[in-house]
């Protein structure tokens, strides 16, 4: 299907400024939407603006933290002066911090909550004061493989992805009891190549890094794109996030000692922290905005994209799959004189003499 030829829509991207919010920025522009971008750093947004502009959209900046509510409801409503109704809503902006629990405070707990999950509830509210009262929208919620699965060192990230999972499901239950035609789709991410790991706080002593295998964030903004169009409760991107959450749905405690051992150094490279190191928890690090981070070299461009509902039959089909193979063979066993079957399937001696 040619989604480019279809007339110019209007959707709102929350965290636009940078990473996988400002890939999927460009190819929202690429079939000419009118966008509304919303981030912290007004000239990060100014230059996404001019960004989308030469790809043939339309932008208009709308500058707010998440973590407040009443800017987010106030972005929202310039979106829509601008351009009119919104169409498409995608909640993207996070913040993270890589320590032990023991090691962060209390308000570094509450500032990651209050962007990554609080962010999206505000965004959430936002869209639906807009399109509940036309009954039609699609909500899009960036997630993560992490929402099914805590990681160490991002314990306030994991929990804030997981809050988020837990909000949509209820809030679709909710739209369902109402009739109504709004769509809610969340997008379960693989590790991406972001600036995130250049910009977030660490309190360990080597540089962050995504958790391989990464894949480049034009991979999510196309997946975006497609579910814009195409909504589902759910989309896994990437065999990892497959992986992740099928086999927590299985083994639970091996993925405990599993993680245990190996996502500590996976998730450091081999350089030191630097004294001078910013951090954008607080405070936006304009100088890092930009699409990619610094590991491309190992990023694919490429990544499978499987509804939810399908990819949770897999564990069923092959398990059903096992219990018919155990079946058959102890029909086959059942069936066996039992000579033959104490011989390990040899008849007996009487039925072979002459």
């Amino acid at each position: 299907m040619n989604f480019a030829a279809r007339p110019p829509q209007v959707v709102v991207i929350t965290g636009a400024s940078a990473g996988v919010g400002r890939a999927t920025v460009h190819q929202f522009a690429r079939a000419g939407w009118r966008i509304g971008l919303i981030a912290r750093d007004v000239e990060a947004l100014d230059e996404v603006k001019r960004e989308v502009e030469e790809l043939g959209g339309s932008a208009v900046v709308a500058a707010a933290d998440v973590s407040d509510a009443e800017a987010v409801f106030a972005a929202a409503g310039v979106v829509e002066q601008t351009f009119g109704c919104i169409d498409v809503w995608i909640n993207d902006a996070m913040a993270t911090v890589f320590s032990p629990v023991w090691e962060m405070s209390p308000a570094e707990f509450r500032r990651v909550t209050e962007v990554t999950y609080l962010g999206f509830v505000h965004g959430t509210m936002a869209a639906l004061r807009h399109m509940r009262p036309r009954n039609r929208g699609t909500i899009i919620q960036i997630g993560s493989a992490l929402a099914y699965r805590g990681i160490p060192l991002q314990s306030a990230y994991c929990g804030a992805k997981h809050a988020i999972r837990g909000f949509t499901d209820s809030l679709r239950t909710e739209l369902i009891h109402e009739g109504s035609e709004i769509r809610l789709t969340m997008m379960e991410l693989p590790a991406v190549n972001t600036p995130q790991f250049d910009w977030a706080r660490t309190h360990m002593s080597r540089q962050p890094r995504p958790v391989a295998p990464v894949v480049q964030p034009e991979v999510i903004a196309r997946a975006v794109f497609g579910a814009a169009h195409r909504p589902r409760r759910e989309y896994w991107i990437g065999l990892s996030t497959l992986k992740v959450i099928l086999g927590n749905m299985v083994l639970p405690a091996f993925l405990d000692r599993y993680l245990a051992m190996v996502a500590f150094e996976g998730q450091e490279t081999r350089q030191p922290v630097s004294s001078e190191r910013k951090d954008n928890l607080i405070d936006s690090v304009h100088s890092l905005h930009r699409t990619r981070g610094r590991f491309g070299n190992e990023a694919t461009d490429s990544a499978v994209i499987v509804p939810g509902p399908v990819a949770r039959l897999v564990p069923i089909a092959v398990g059903g799959l096992l219990l018919f193979a155990t079946g058959m063979v102890a029909a086959k066993a059942a069936s066996m004189p039992r000579g033959a079957r104490n011989r390990g399937g040899r008849p007996p001696d009487s039925l072979t003499s002459s």
